[in-house]
């Protein structure tokens, strides 16, 4: 695997890392921690080494395990956001991120060190280390002009020396420029001399007496070459023309000039003007200026004027690059010979540059029950000097956020306690730098912070009671109504599902009743409910939300079951059911009013649908009996007399008061007997009658225009009945006694509702005695429905009941 791979791969593993990984505590304000403030670590590298290089082991230069890096989120930090290494957190290697070039970053200064912190989390630490950047001979000598061009006069002196361009070399050290040789000739040679700031330069040597007449010029190769392995050169021609005599050289007014200059100048600024002095005459004495020994970057930012020195400013300055230039100026007079100086330029700083601001880590969301956590780390810095480097930053007061100094300008943002997201979800905060410059620069960098929900607010019923009202005869699964809960929390926090809670008794199967929907709390009725089976019940419902651990309230709802008229009422006397009908004695000798027997009833409903009303529909002699609206009590409306038919029987509508109304139609047998005495004897009808449920409306309508026509039929029927009866009765001379007695009878008062009720029977004898007169116990009403007429008409029973 090349080192190009494995930097790629090294920054797919650090861009997966956790961003909470790289939070910073604020345990920031230990600056006196282990590593702080001791002796930087020193790495070095060649420069132009391949991206991602090794550099170093940064746990073995620490003494720390590997596994610690990792775990304590170890990071390389260089000034100004500049990333020149990665650190591996699995193995602690430092890799290079791309080539260095050490002439770029560093100059002609020796050594080429650039200062980074290596930073490491929980507990935090801050190392000094240094990365020295060793240098290579990339770069060949190069004389900036090509061509050199030397006037001397014929009559100069052997050992005279003359000054020559001297060659650039990027490089620092043996890679550096280390010697000067000249193309052979008879004239001349090269000497090699050296400054205070350890320049070699060359100098060409008059070896003997030059011969204007003989040779006016001298062509010559000079080449500069460096100390690499193997070494690299260039080359530049030196024109040497012999000169007529001219034996003085120019003379500078002073050979230094110091100069201050703000960095903010304009271009085309004056710098200094120099001024040189030449004591020949005519075209000897005629100066002019040039720079001497320039670098590049001294020729892109001062220009000198020929004829009058003076230097003015040809690029912008910027103190926080360059603090100060060395000008050397040459003066040559027409005669070749020259004079220097030199011009030092100070740049002054000026508050020019705003403070900077490095996010190292930044947390958001951040939970909102945490009493006190580190949202961001960062580092402010200025290139500015002085008081125009001082910084101090701060952020507004009125939030529930503090900045805490660190390190070396290192500052961590906290919480100053327990936030709620419920009042506030998100705070957007300004973090202010100022430095204190003249005038003052101001740098600002917002944050916005969002606040994740914590699950500590549990769901809030809209009412702590409900009551339902639900119609009985209800439709399976029919919604009968919703209960609602809400939470103050966000997310699956404030998601709420509902649930039945099991009745702490068993008696009510309250799962069969009732259903509820878990996410929107709809209440739903599993299947139909009887009002007379249940008429209320209660449950608990829980809301809980979806956090955890999960938070829940209870609410308590109750169903009332609301009655329906869907029960017909229940005649209980006399029975209906045709197993043993009996009828009612009457002595003829009865006053008027006489209580012939009474019609009890009952309707399962409730409220007015169980209230009952009584009417006689239909009756063989209709003006004998009279029956009671209210308590169905059948009497006797005027005295009996012999014309009346023996059998009487009678048609009792039922109705209750519901809406609409349902009724029950109850059959009554009478009997007129002279006295207990009197033998009876069950008379069978060889034509049953045909009860007929005519509306009484309807029969209102008919006997306006047919009440002849009906009194005619009634006194037809009546006397064909009582020949019948005298027919049949002839043979017979005593009761039968050995037909079983009806049992089940019951007295019953009030209206529509049962009270204790007694049993008794009495059978008749044909001498006219009690034969058995039996006192029986309570008994309670058979809820039975009625059956048809004929039945009870078919097994009527040969005993007489009295109530």
């Amino acid at each position: 695997m090349d080192s190009q791979e494995r930097v790629e791969r090294a920054m797919e593993r650090e861009g997966t890392m956790n961003l909470q990984q790289r939070q910073v505590l604020f345990l920031l304000v230990l600056l006196g921690v282990s590593g702080a403030a001791s002796e930087p670590q020193q790495f070095s590298v060649v420069e132009e080494m391949e991206r991602g290089s090794f550099v170093g082991n940064v746990a073995k230069a620490l003494g720390r395990e590997v596994g610690e890096l990792s775990n304590r989120a170890a990071r390389v930090v260089f000034k100004g956001n500049k990333e020149y290494l990665q650190l591996h957190p699995k193995t602690g290697d430092l890799l290079l991120r791309e080539k260095l070039d050490r002439e770029e970053l560093c100059g002609s200064a020796e050594p080429c060190v650039l200062p980074f912190k290596i930073l490491l989390e929980n507990p935090f630490q801050v190392f000094r280390s240094e990365l020295r950047i060793q240098d290579i001979n990339d770069h060949s000598p190069v004389f900036l002009d090509t061509e050199m061009v030397l006037k001397i006069p014929e009559n100069t002196s052997p050992g005279t020396v003359f000054l020559l361009e001297n060659a650039q070399d990027l490089d620092i050290g043996s890679n550096s420029l280390q010697n000067y040789t000249i193309s052979p000739n008879s004239h001349f040679h090269i000497q090699i001399r050296g400054d205070a700031e350890r320049m070699k330069y060359s100098e060409l040597v008059l070896d003997k007496t030059l011969d204007r007449e003989k040779q006016p010029e001298f062509r010559l190769t000079l080449t500069a070459v460096d100390g690499g392995a193997p070494p690299r050169s260039g080359t530049a021609q030196v024109l040497v023309l012999v000169m007529d005599i001219n034996d003085n050289a120019p003379v500078f007014s002073q050979s230094r000039y110091d100069v201050q200059i703000p960095e903010n100048s304009p271009i085309e600024s004056l710098i200094a003007t120099v001024s040189a002095k030449d004591l020949d005459a005519g075209n000897n004495a005629e100066i002019s200026y040039s720079l001497f020994h320039a670098s590049e970057s001294i020729r892109k930012t001062f220009q000198l004027h020929e004829k009058s020195g003076e230097l003015r400013l040809k690029d912008k300055l910027d103190f926080e690059s360059v603090q100060s230039y060395i000008v050397n100026i040459q003066a040559t007079d027409g005669g070749g010979l020259s004079g220097k100086c030199t011009i030092v330029v100070q740049v002054k700083d000026l508050n020019d540059n705003p403070p900077e601001l490095t996010m190292s880590s930044f947390t958001s969301p951040i939970p909102e029950n945490s009493p006190e956590i580190v949202v961001a780390v960062f580092s402010i810095s200025d290139a500015d000097s002085g008081e125009n480097g001082r910084i101090v930053c701060s952020i507004q007061d009125d939030l529930p956020f503090a900045l805490k100094s660190s390190f070396e300008n290192f500052y961590t943002l906290v919480t100053e306690g327990a936030l709620d997201r419920e009042n506030k979800d998100e705070y957007n905060i300004t973090i202010m730098v100022t430095d204190l410059g003249s005038p003052r620069l101001k740098t600002e960098h917002n944050l916005t912070i969002f606040i994740s929900d914590v699950n500590d607010n549990p769901p809030v019923f809209s009412q702590r009671a409900y009551k339902l009202h639900l119609q009985e005869n209800n439709s399976p699964a029919l919604h009968i109504g919703s209960v609602s809960a809400s939470d103050k929390d966000s997310g699956i926090n404030a998601k709420v599902t509902y649930s039945l809670l099991p009745p702490e008794t068993g008696d009510l199967p309250l799962f069969s009743y009732i259903s509820i929907n878990s996410d929107n709390g709809h209440l739903y009725a599993l299947r139909s409910l009887d009002y007379e089976t249940i008429q209320a019940f209660q449950f608990t419902v829980r809301a809980a939300d979806g956090g955890s651990p999960s938070l829940s309230s209870q609410a308590v709802v109750q169903v009332l079951v609301e009655d329906e008229n869907d029960n017909s009422p229940v005649v209980l006397y006399p029975l209906q059911n045709g197993t043993a009908p009996c009828n009612d004695l009457v002595p003829r000798a009865a006053e008027p009013g006489y209580l012939v027997t009474k019609v009890v009833a009952v309707d399962r409903d409730w409220g007015q649908n169980s209230w009952l009303s009584y009417q006689l529909i239909k009756a063989t002699d209709p003006g004998l009996f009279t029956l009671l609206a209210h308590n169905g009590e059948v009497r006797t409306a005027r005295p009996i007399s012999d014309r009346d038919t023996i059998k009487q029987k009678l048609l009792v509508l039922v109705k209750d008061n519901g809406q609409p109304s349902l009724s029950t139609m109850a059959t009554l047998n009478v009997l007129l007997v002279d006295g207990f005495s009197e033998p009876y004897v069950k008379i069978q009808d060889s034509n049953k009658e045909q009860v007929q449920n005519d509306s009484l409306t309807l029969y209102l309508v008919i006997s306006l225009v047919s009440v002849s026509f009906l009194f005619l039929v009634s006194i037809i029927l009546f006397i064909t009945i009582r020949l019948w009866k005298r027919k049949t009765d002839g043979g017979n001379g005593h009761f039968p006694s050995s037909t079983p007695f009806p049992s089940h009878l019951v007295d019953v008062s009030g209206t529509g509702t049962l009270s204790q009720s007694y049993q008794y029977e009495v059978c008749l004898t044909s001498d006219s005695g009690i034969s058995e007169f039996k006192f029986l116990k309570p008994i309670i009403p058979n809820f039975s429905l009625q059956k048809s007429e004929s039945d009870a008409e078919e097994n009527a029973p040969s005993c007489n009941n009295y109530n």
